[in-house]
């Protein structure tokens, strides 16, 4: 293995662990903040499906940040591995949590962690698969819309919650930030 290959493999597997402990205290950080507005666009402010989902999210993006500054010159096609990585996580986790609750009918906390850790692998080896392919200038721009769009949903959502099931509360049965 070339030592450029060794180190964007490195990066990854760092990525790994990076998305798995950062997003872990995320989830805590709004509760932490006493509910404040501005940490509620980056943490999840309640239990819903989909503020969980910005814990994945929010953790590839700081550090997808850090990452680039380290391997930009070695890979081609960074913001579509992360795009499409962070995609194949939260896409992971919704299919693991909505299959094993229709089957049981109740939330399985374990099943959570375990999915959400599975996700993070997930996602660094879609992204180590794209990093190593020739992406052109398209590739990038689009991976740079896919990152932009998901961050302005998780966002906005937060605040303008659709009354759709992803995004209901199941311990309070509210939406978004809960008053």
């Amino acid at each position: 293995m070339g030592n450029i290959k060794k180190r964007v493999l490195i990066w990854e597997i760092i990525g790994v662990f990076w998305i798995i402990g950062i997003g872990s205290l995320l989830h805590f950080v709004y509760e932490w903040s006493g509910n404040s507005n501005l940490v509620a666009f980056i943490a999840p402010v309640n239990e819903s499906v989909w503020e969980h989902l910005k814990l994945g999210y929010w953790s590839l993006v700081l550090f997808s940040l850090i990452e680039y500054w380290f391997i930009r010159y070695d890979v081609t096609g960074f913001f579509l591995g992360k795009a499409l990585g962070i995609a194949t996580l939260e896409l992971f986790v919704v299919a693991v949590f909505y299959t094993y609750k229709a089957i049981t009918g109740k939330n399985i906390l374990w099943i959570d962690i375990v999915s959400y850790v599975v996700g993070a692998i997930l996602c660094q080896l879609v992204s180590l698969s794209i990093l190593k392919k020739k992406s052109g200038k398209s590739g990038e721009v689009a991976g740079c819309i896919i990152l932009i769009v998901f961050g302005i949903l998780f966002m906005v959502f937060t605040f303008y919650t659709p009354h759709l099931p992803i995004f209901k509360d199941p311990v309070t049965g509210g939406y978004g930030v809960i008053k």
